[in-house]
């Protein structure tokens, strides 16, 4: 069922499934919370909410039942809502804060009580707001700016293809302030009145698939890696939406292997999450969504058009807003292509960025330009192989030696996923445009083949 906001969301379920869980989580065991139950208590937050006389709340939401009671208790109070990330560095979160208008903030005591003196005076007009931030590796994070609609739509567009029963239980380990994991780990279940088991956190990775017995969950790659090769999956667990970053084959076979159905999703945060999804044997080969609009352009480019769940832009960034959404449609710097079938496969990204498999980011203009203060050789590219990092070149002088000497100090200040691991060598200059400009597309088909 296509719902209009939160609450009409909430409210339906609460008067369908008023006894059924909504909410399996940890305390001293497992507890649940019915839909009734879950609905009464966010009315009674968002009416503690509205009294205090603010109009922006910043949510560090940890997963935690009252957590997610927070966010849905902000929204029907009237708040605009901003999600956080809690491991960002204080100076970031003080930034941010400003820019997002937060008058108010939801989180750990220390952490709040330290960002309170950089509060901002709040917003107008945010009612239905939700930001969530793109996730780079540049000190700026851009906020794109959603709603509880576009949100809701999202959910029903998915799970229009890939429906839950009020039977399933969904498990629900992403970080919520990805909307990704927000969507396809919460409203997911919402939107079909199936109940969500809330993780404990990367701690519990190794036991909470054989505690809540979950039938449904959504992960990023990496974490399904970590699944795969621990055998944590339990038997009672039989889909797997895989989202947020390129999955090898081979863990998509392992899966399989298992008795289970996978799913791949593809979707930005800029599309309120997931736009295509995989639905028969060929996991990368996807079906558009129904509320999904979605052509190529020459060079390959995917262009979205989807009304009901694009965003509403980059929160305070209006040139970057129109650089990407242009006439309704969303130009997404990813390349694809359309089978026989009419079935969407990705290519690759045009975009100067490569996500890598635990949904992370490297912004490559910078990276670059970091690797180029170090390196004795200026004609280098990096890119993507067997889902690492790895410098491509066409001078021979440069060795993987010499690279891991010249950039370990810059290496150290990096996330593992994000080193170097190698380079790889090609006989001839690297393509570029006629402006100049590296053509990525085609060296990452060379060392792939």
């Amino acid at each position: 069922m296509r719902f209009e906001n939160f609450r009409h969301m909430l409210s339906y379920n609460a008067q369908n499934y008023p006894d059924s869980p909504a909410f399996f989580y940890d305390e001293n065991g497992k507890t649940s919370v019915t839909f009734r139950e879950f609905y009464d208590a966010v009315q009674v937050r968002a009416g503690e909410l509205s009294k205090l006389g603010k109009t922006c709340r910043g949510i560090f939401a940890d997963g935690s039942y009252d957590s997610i009671l927070e966010i849905f208790g902000s929204v029907l109070a009237g708040y605009q809502v901003v999600m956080l990330e809690r491991t960002l560095p204080e100076s970031d979160l003080r930034y941010l804060l400003k820019y997002a208008d937060v008058d108010s903030l939801y989180g750990p005591d220390c952490l709040v009580q330290s960002l309170t003196p950089y509060l901002s005076s709040g917003v107008q007009n945010g009612k239905g707001r939700i930001i969530f931030f793109t996730s780079g590796t540049t000190s700026v994070s851009k906020g794109v700016l959603l709603t509880e609609e576009s949100l809701c739509n999202s959910a029903y567009n998915g799970g229009s293809l890939l429906p839950l029963r009020p039977e399933d239980n969904l498990l629900c380990v992403l970080p919520l302030n990805h909307v990704f994991g927000f969507v396809c780990g919460l409203l997911w279940g919402f939107s079909s009145g199936a109940s969500v088991a809330l993780g404990r956190g990367p701690r519990h990775y190794l036991d909470d698939f054989a505690f809540y017995k979950p039938t449904a969950v959504s992960v990023v790659p990496l974490l399904l890696g970590f699944l795969v090769q621990n055998k944590l999956l339990n038997e009672e667990l039989n889909l797997v939406l895989i989202g947020a970053g390129d999955c090898p084959p081979t863990l998509f076979d392992a899966v399989k292997a298992m008795g289970k159905r996978v799913s791949y999703g593809y979707g930005l945060t800029e599309t309120s999450s997931g736009v295509a999804l995989s639905l028969e044997d060929d996991p990368l080969a996807m079906t558009i969504c129904p509320d999904d609009t979605i052509t190529l352009a020459d060079d390959g480019e995917i262009l979205i058009e989807v009304p009901s769940c694009i965003m509403q832009g980059y929160y305070k960034y209006p040139a970057e807003t129109a650089g990407v959404l242009k006439d309704g449609v969303l130009h997404t710097g990813d390349l694809g292509s359309f089978d026989e079938n009419g079935k969407l496969h990705i290519i690759g990204r045009k975009k100067e960025i490569l996500v890598l498999t635990d949904g992370t980011k490297i912004f490559l203009p910078e990276y670059e330009a970091k690797l180029m203060l170090l390196l004795p050789v200026k004609e280098f590219a990096v890119l993507l192989r067997n889902n690492k990092p790895v410098l491509v070149t066409s001078d021979p002088s440069l060795t993987k030696e010499m690279m891991l000497e010249k950039t370990a100090d810059l290496m150290r200040t990096l996330p593992r996923g994000h080193q170097l691991s190698d380079v790889v060598h090609v006989a001839h200059p690297l393509p570029r445009t006629a402006t100049g400009k590296i053509k990525r597309w085609e060296i990452q088909k060379e060392i792939e083949s």
